[in-house]
């Protein structure tokens, strides 16, 4: 099922197979809608190596129990031409310009955490 011009439901699964609860499906659509926003201000693909986790999935990847991907509001991220500092810092930019909901945004080696909680938090550090 297409979400976006670039984005489709099968990017946000559970990567254990499990099928996505219904409630959850909502957030999956306003999440893709947000990442549409920063993949058109990039023009780079994306790739989401991680979206909606159900509990056993979160808990097999040591996932904090309140995570933002039970909820189906966050995702991890890749642009292959781009840091995870430079993701972040796109995805901060667009934060503040509110063109991307407000939300975590976290800074790891190798991808750029991001959700859309509604409120600003951040963590990992900056190169």
């Amino acid at each position: 099922m297409k979400l976006t011009c670039n984005f489709s439901m099968s990017e946000f699964e559970c990567n254990c197979g499990c099928k996505m609860p219904e409630d959850v499906k909502s957030n999956i659509i306003e999440l893709a809608d947000n990442l549409q926003v920063l993949r058109d201000f990039l023009n780079m693909p994306i790739k989401i190596t991680n979206a909606f986790r159900c509990e056993s999935k979160n808990k097999s990847v040591n996932g904090v129990k309140n995570s933002q991907h039970l909820l189906g509001k966050a995702a991890d991220l890749q642009v292959f031409q781009l840091s995870p500092n430079e993701v972040a810092d796109a995805v901060s930019e667009l934060m503040e310009k509110n063109l991307f909901k407000m939300g975590g945004l976290g800074r790891y080696n190798s991808f750029t955490h991001v959700d859309i909680r509604g409120t600003k938090a951040r963590w990992g550090l900056k190169e």
